[in-house]
C-alpha cells in the first residue's frame, strides 16, 4: 500500500493531503476553535465542497484538478480576508492561506506537463 502512495506524483499528494488538512482546518476553525457564535456557526459548511475533489485529487483526474485549482483560489481569498483579524484567527487565517497556497501551486505544477502535452497534440493534429 505505501508503495502505490510513493508511485504518485508528488505534487499530486501534496495537493490532496493541502485539501484535506483544508478541510479539518474550516471544520475546526468554525465549530470550536474560534468560531463566529458560540457553539459554532453555519460556517462549518464552507469545508464540503472540498470533500468533493478529494477523491478526483487522489486518483489523478486531471478534469478535478482543474477545477479544484480554481475553487482553492476562494479559500486564499478568505484566508487574505480574514488574515486582517486578531487573536487565534490571525493566525488561522494564515495557515488557511498557507494550506491554500501550497494546494493552488501544487496543482498547477501537477498540470503544467499535461497541458503541454495536450498543446502539443492539438498543434500536430492540427498540421495534418
Amino acid at each position: 500500500m505505501i508503495k502505490k502512495i510513493l508511485d504518485k506524483n508528488p505534487y499530486q499528494l501534496i495537493a490532496t493531503a493541502a485539501f484535506v488538512d483544508l478541510f479539518i482546518l474550516c471544520v475546526a476553525w468554525e465549530w470550536f476553535i474560534s468560531p463566529l457564535r458560540p457553539g459554532g456557526s453555519w460556517l462549518i459548511l464552507k469545508g464540503i465542497p472540498l470533500l468533493f475533489a478529494i477523491p478526483g485529487l487522489w486518483k489523478g483526474n486531471v478534469y478535478t484538478m482543474q477545477w479544484a485549482s480554481m475553487l482553492i483560489l476562494l479559500y486564499v481569498t478568505e484566508g487574505l480576508v480574514r488574515i486582517l483579524e486578531t487573536g487565534a484567527n490571525f493566525w488561522l487565517a494564515a495557515i488557511e492561506t498557507l494550506f491554500a497556497t501550497v494546494g493552488f501551486v501544487c496543482l498547477l505544477m501537477y498540470l503544467k506537463p499535461i497541458k503541454k502535452e495536450a498543446k502539443a497534440l492539438k498543434k500536430i493534429s492540427a498540421e495534418k
